[in-house]
């Protein structure tokens, strides 16, 4: 894995940036349409609500710019910062359907061991501020974001998890269907809903095309993403 990023965004492809919110262990993205407007995916834990705003300001822009905030999953690693950035913006969120009642509630979705209900509670991990939800995504939708951003669902981390390829830049976000921490991994089973699951829908990811593979935790993959991709689940995702 490279070195910790220490600048407030990487720039990925044009009009594309990541956000390292905790090192390069926990990450947001920003997409920038021609015009100006700007989508955020994914806002951190509670803290990084503050990161996000000196992001937009880093690339030119500010809160007055975003348009549409979009999560990955209904995680407090992912929205936890969102209702700071929800309420600096005046925008509500976005996210897959099945995952919509979590972040309603302010709930993480459910893991599918004790072990991993016990971890949430103990760190404090299982909960995050309620969120408006003004949007509900689907499968294959592409939304109207920077040249098109498709909405490719790989349930299993939460019944809603869905990943994320920016198709006019080539830029895929995995979202936690994997992880890039110092190696491609699978996400901590504990705190998955259906583990096994995971490992099936992650395949999906080795059919799309892209030229940056680009992770909800870790840094981006340039040197033939797809292909490293491909190995990691031929190798390890039965």
């Amino acid at each position: 894995m490279r070195g910790v990023a220490k600048e407030p965004v990487v720039l990925l492809a044009p009009g594309v940036w990541r956000v390292p919110l905790v090192g390069d262990l926990v990450n947001g993205f920003l997409f920038r349409d021609v015009d100006g407007q700007v989508t955020v995916l994914d806002m951190g834990v509670k803290q990084s609500g503050k990161k996000v705003v000196a992001a937009l300001h880093a690339i030119g822009s500010g809160p007055g710019d975003v348009t549409r905030l979009l999560l990955t999953h209904a995680h407090a690693d992912h929205a936890g910062g969102a209702g700071h950035v929800a309420r600096e913006t005046g925008r509500g969120v976005a996210v897959h359907g099945d995952d919509a009642a979590y972040v309603r509630a302010g709930t993480v979705a459910p893991a599918g061991s004790k072990l991993g209900r016990l971890m949430a509670k103990v760190s404090g991990s299982g909960s995050f501020a309620p969120l408006e939800v003004t949007e509900e995504l689907y499968d294959g939708q592409v939304l109207d974001v920077a040249g098109g951003l498709r909405v490719v669902h790989t349930p299993g981390h939460s019944p809603g998890h869905a990943s994320y390829l920016h198709e006019s830049s080539g830029v895929l976000v995995t979202g936690d269907a994997i992880f890039n921490v110092r190696r491609l991994r699978w996400p901590v089973k504990a705190f998955c809903t259906d583990f096994r699951m995971t490992q099936q829908t992650a395949h999906r990811l080795g059919e799309l095309d892209y030229d940056v593979a680009a992770f909800t935790h870790g840094p981006e993959l340039r040197e033939r993403p797809r292909e490293a991709i491909r190995a990691f689940l031929a190798g390890r995702g039965r």
